[in-house]
């Protein structure tokens, strides 16, 4: 047993109100250990905290009882006798009655219901007694939102762990709850009870028992609440606007009782103003008829649909275009929310009585009169606003109806579609073409708009639930229900009308609304279940053949254009997905290949764009689509490719790109994501490097600029997105090409030999690429930006003396690659499997001998005899020069090494701050010499060189093309280099060299990530603030900010880079003389930091130590009490 003096004293701090939260906590939890560990028993402590409990002080007896209910729901996992928790129950029921101390009790009373039958549980007399006491003493509504909380939550619980008691108390609780949540208004609180109420009709489930007395009372407290209504942004609350919101409707719908008050409100609201009311009470309108059933709600059914129809044919919605969607099922308003929730409501009740509620549709006057209004007039150009509208309305509610079940499709189709052929003046028993006069359709005058639209809607329908019974054994259709004979009659006639229409698309009389009802009606015709709808093979090749003559038409990318890719895309996804043979075949044959063949010969009646869209919208339809699509386009790649570079045809070479394009946007991403990407990629990449390998004379000009860039970025995604094993293999590939390259290869040296270049066999004056040369090294370097670090890379050392020797003529693209290679070649041989390959240290050494040493053509020593020509050289000493080209191969071989966080980024920022800061250059410049404009354009890409380095790159060294990646690598970088940067501009004499100093510091700053930027100035701003008393206050606003960073997730990022610079400017603080809230802060910021990694902290754990105990004798009691918690976090780290 604890020793009483050990444990006591956390009791005092507990009560004392002046205790700090922090403090009160840290007791109880002392206590609560001391309670688990059977050091202290509950006995023990009740008579220690007597008269706690029982003083006439009411602050003090509330803060006793509170420690009692809070260490008993520490315990709530510990076993207690019986004994022990029926006196803890007479205590807190007891105490009910005490409203100056209600918190504590509250809490006591919901944990002490809460416990579990194997750790001691409530027996029920104790909880009955518990309970009347409750509904006796607590007014709810007058207290505070927490313990509203608490007392919502104690009826919860007595509801669901005590429901034998609860139902005891029969109208006492009813009455109760219905007192307690009469006028709540916390969401929280509103949650708990909508559930309370769905709970308690549970508990009460006789219609004729205790509930049914009190439905009127309990439902007029909920009404009240419909429509729900936020006066503030959801983001206010814990709870959402939607989620408070079912949890009424389930009140609401939870017990029959309340049918008669909860749909005359609904109905009522319906005829609100406001859309989100509408919307509301058409979801629950839903939801309870299917609750309450069909008996009690067919007294409503009337007065339900005449609410549904008013809500849809008023909506004001009425093109027809606007039902151009992705999928041929979609149907309803895309718009209006309201019409969509009516026709959804419309269908449960037709799920819940076809019989009844569609009787109602079906005899309704005003579908009639509709119907009559919507095919009066032929044209659609010529119906009346108003009457689109109530046709548009018309097809939905016959498609939404239809859509329900067999019987409402069979009833629909009986009761409308005969009066529709009739319009359209088609025969109705017509399965062959023999039927068809020749001149049927000799005047398109005879075709009515509105008929021939409401039957794609019906048509339409049908397909949905012929599909449903496809997908749902269950649900399975007979060939032979009345819909499925009535079409099969009359499909037939129906094709030819909407070809018809199709065909005479450029007449006059034809408008978009017409051809969107033709391209449609073909569509839903083509997609039908075979067992449905078995259309013959020959209708079925003759519909796509329509579509095709219309891509070939070479009109344009017209409406109708647009509508029948779509169609066939529609078709094509239609029978991937059901898996039809006869119809993939036929697919293949007429659309794919035909579609094809336009990219593959000069089709001159449709454009390139359309040619494109296409074969990649058909081939995106399924994998044997897109695969015969691939093969075309790669084909028509290849042969282009090939008249480009061979002939010199300018035409082919316009015609690659956006080729290329479309190749890296569609293609390979729809691979990526759907599989068979390493099979493209590969056999595209190998075809590319196939082709420049037999060809020797590249005769692409100037204009093949804009085709190489894209040809490198489509080679940089293909090979990027394969295996180790594949870049391999392409590497392989490139690099035999590459060593057969003409420019590399000495006359002596015979074309059979491996390439092997070494010093001596660099051309120590290369002269300009040639064309086939610039191809080679340029798709070279992009296989090598794209592969991954764990890529087999031979010849290595090769490759960067090559690179290194060619980026000095501005070969930008080298650069790239040179940076890449930097950035993924290993650190040590040990995970290195191919033998000719090297270490970063090894590639650094050669970087630093050929580039830092003089070594090389890229590097000059003596030449202040003027020989040398200034614009290529750049003096960084007294007597050594470096080429000005070389400094953007170093800035991509400084963000290589700047995002793998390597130390040796150092040596080549050095380079271009000595390029910066030579005194030599500085007074060129001053002195108006002629090689001024030379020098300047040298200084002017040292400072740029910052930018590559801290920017971020679409063509290389992202995660696209897998960097290596150390995180917050610009926060260090930053952090590193500002300090160096301003050093130098505050040193430097010369204004023109102080100009390029801080271009060098805008492009770091400009790039570096704010919160970095903001710590820095912050952490500099506190340096020279905290030396005057005069701005103490703004140096303790400067903190508050510092403080805050420290403990926002976006803001610790930067804290961490700079956690050594910020604990020293923390430290220095501690100290500060002119304000105590500043050491106060300043410490608190130290303890903060503390939940920074521990890598980031630990080296300086001693020095916080002793900084901290400075100030343990701090004037201020605060800043000693803060100190001393500091002290104990920064202890307790430990090393690892």
């Amino acid at each position: 047993m604890a020793k009483s003096n050990s444990w006591i004293s956390h009791i005092e701090t507990f009560v004392d109100i002046s205790s700090s939260l922090s403090q009160q906590t840290a007791s109880r939890d002392a206590i609560s250990v001391l309670l688990k560990s059977d050091l202290l028993t509950i006995e023990v402590l009740v008579k220690e905290l007597g008269l706690y409990l029982t003083t006439t002080d009411y602050i003090i007896r509330g803060r006793g009882i509170l420690l009692l209910a809070e260490l008993l729901t520490c315990l709530a996992a510990k076993p207690l006798d019986s004994i022990t928790v029926h006196s803890l129950v007479a205590f807190f029921t007891e105490k009910l009655a005490d409203w100056q101390a209600l918190h504590g009790t509250l809490i006591g009373c919901l944990t002490l219901l809460r416990r579990k039958s194997n750790v001691g549980m409530v027996t029920g007399s104790d909880a009955k007694s518990l309970a009347d006491s409750y509904l006796q003493n607590i007014q709810v509504q007058p207290l505070g939102k927490q313990d509203r909380l608490l007392c919502f939550e104690i009826f919860e619980c007595l509801l669901n762990h005590y429901p034998d008691v609860a139902a005891k108390l029969g109208d006492d609780l009813i009455y109760g709850i219905c007192e307690a949540i009469d006028g709540e208004k916390d969401p929280e609180c509103l949650m708990l009870t909508f559930h309370i109420v769905a709970d308690l009709v549970e508990l009460f489930p006789d219609p004729f028992g205790a509930l049914a007395g009190f439905a009127e009372d309990l439902f007029d407290v909920l009404g009240r609440y419909f429509p729900l209504h936020f006066t503030h942004p959801n983001d206010d609350f814990v709870v959402k606007r939607d989620d408070l919101s079912r949890a009424l409707m389930l009140a609401f719908a939870s017990t029959p009782l309340f049918e008669p008050f909860v749909i005359p409100l609904l109905l009522d609201k319906l005829s609100s103003s406001l859309p989100l009311a509408k919307v509301d009470s058409l979801k629950y309108l839903s939801h309870c008829s299917v609750k309450y059933g069909p008996d009690l709600m067919a007294k409503h059914a009337k007065a339900i649909w005449s609410s549904l129809k008013d809500a849809i044919c008023h909506s004001p919605q009425e093109s027809i275009l606007s039902r151009v969607s992705e999928s041929p099922d979609d149907v309803g308003f895309l718009d209006d929310e309201i019409a969509k929730e009516a026709l959804l409501c419309m269908q449960k009740f037709l799920l819940l009585e076809d019989g009844l509620f569609l009787s109602l549709i079906l005899e309704d006057e005003d579908i009639e009169l509709m119907l009559r209004s919507a095919t009066s007039v032929i044209k659609y150009n010529d119906i009346p606003v108003e009457n689109r509208k109530k046709l548009y309305a018309l097809g939905c509610i016959l498609s939404a109806s239809a859509k329900v079940s067999i019987s409402c499709c069979n009833k629909m189709f009986q009761h409308f579609f005969p009066r529709l052929m009739d319009i359209l003046r088609l025969p109705k028993n017509c399965s062959t073409h023999a039927c068809i006069s020749d001149n049927i359709f000799s005047t398109f005058q005879q075709l009515n708009f509105g008929a021939l639209y409401l039957c794609i809607e019906l048509l339409v329908a049908c397909r949905v639930l012929a599909l449903s019974s496809e997908n749902l054994p269950s649900a399975s259709i007979s060939v032979d229900e009345t819909w499925c004979a009535l079409l099969q009659q009359i499909f037939i006639p129906l094709t030819e009308v909407f070809h018809f229409i199709l065909i005479n698309s450029t007449s006059q009389d034809v408008c978009d609304a017409d051809i969107y009802c033709g391209v449609k009606g073909l569509q839903i015709l083509a997609t039908y279940p075979r067992c449905f709808l078995p259309i013959s093979e020959s209708t079925f090749e003759n519909i796509l053949t329509i579509f095709v003559s219309i891509l070939t038409a070479g009109r344009g990318e017209t409406l109708l254009w647009t509508l029948s890719l779509k169609a066939l895309m529609e078709i094509g996804a239609f029978i991937e997905k059901f898996h039809d043979s006869e119809k993939t075949s036929s697919y293949l044959t007429i659309v794919v290949e035909k579609v094809v063949s336009f990219i593959c010969v000069d089709y001159s009646t449709m454009s390139l764009p359309q040619q494109l869209e296409a074969i990649s919208g058909i081939g995106t339809t399924g994998p044997k689509f897109m695969l015969q699509a691939t093969k075309g386009l790669e084909a028509a790649i290849s042969a282009n490719f090939t008249e480009a570079s061979v002939k010199g045809n300018l035409k082919s070479v316009k015609k690659l790109v956006p080729l290329l394009q479309c190749f890296s946007n569609k293609v390979l991403p729809w691979f990526d994501k759907n599989g068979g990407f390493e099979d493209v990629a590969l056999r595209f990449s190998v075809s590319i490097w196939d082709q420049i390998e037999c060809n020797y004379t590249f005769n692409i000009g100037d204009q093949g600029k804009e085709l190489l860039d894209r040809m490198m970025e489509t080679v940089k995604l293909a090979v990027a997105g394969c295996s180790e094993n594949n870049q391999g293999l392409i590497l392989e590939k490139a690099y035999h090409v590459l060593s057969n390259t003409s420019f590399l290869l000495k006359e002596s040296m015979p074309s059979s030999v491996a390439m092997k270049i070494e010093d001596s066999q660099l051309t120590q004056s290369l002269n300009p690429l040639s064309c086939r040369d610039e191809w080679v090294v340029s798709l070279f370097a992009s296989v090598i930006i794209a592969l991954r670090p764990r890529t087999p890379f031979q010849n290595a050392r090769v490759i960067l003396k090559l690179f290194i020797s060619i980026f000095h003529k501005g070969h930008l693209p080298v650069a790239h690659a040179l940076g890449s290679v930097i950035n993924k070649l290993p650190l040590s041989r040990n995970i290195i499997d191919v033998s000719s390959a090297c270490t970063l240290e090894e590639a650094m050494d050669i970087v630093s001998k050929m580039i830092l040493c003089g070594s090389t053509p890229l590097r000059k020593s003596n030449v202040d005899n003027g020989n040398e020509s200034p614009n290529r050289t750049l003096m960084v000493s007294d007597d050594d020069l470096v080429e000005p080209n070389a400094i953007v191969g170093l800035a991509w071989i400084g963000k290589g090494l700047v995002m793998r966080g390597n130390e040796k980024v150092k040596d080549i920022v050095m380079v271009f701050l000595r390029c910066l800061t030579c005194s030599k250059l500085g007074n060129t410049l001053l002195q108006g010499s002629s090689e001024q404009d030379a020098y300047s354009l040298v200084m002017r890409s040292a400072a740029d060189a910052f930018h590559v380095i801290l920017s971020d790159s679409d063509v290389c060294l992202n995660k696209r093309f897998h960097a290596t990646l150390k995180p917050l690598y610009k926060q260090h970088f930053f952090s590193t280099m500002m300090p160096i940067l301003l050093t130098s501009i505050k040193e430097c004499d010369s204004p023109t060299t102080r100009g390029f100093l801080y271009r060098a510091f805008g492009n770091v700053i400009s790039n570096a990530p704010l919160a970095a930027v903001l710590i820095f100035v912050l952490l500099d701003g506190l340096s020279i603030l905290s030396m005057s008393v005069a701005d103490r206050d703004l140096t303790y606003s400067l903190l508050l900010v510092l403080s805050g960073m420290i403990m926002d997730e976006s803001g610790r990022e930067a804290v961490t880079d700079n956690a050594r610079s910020t604990i020293n400017r923390l430290i220095g603080l501690i100290s500060y003389p002119h304000m105590m809230l500043v050491r106060e802060t300043a410490i608190q910021c130290l303890v903060a930091m503390t939940g920074l990694p521990h890598t980031r902290i630990f080296p300086m754990r001693t020095q916080v130590l002793q900084a901290i105990s400075k100030a343990l004798d701090d004037p201020k009691r605060t800043v000693r009490q803060e100190a001393v918690s500091c002290r104990q976090a920064w202890a307790s780290i430990a090393s690892k």
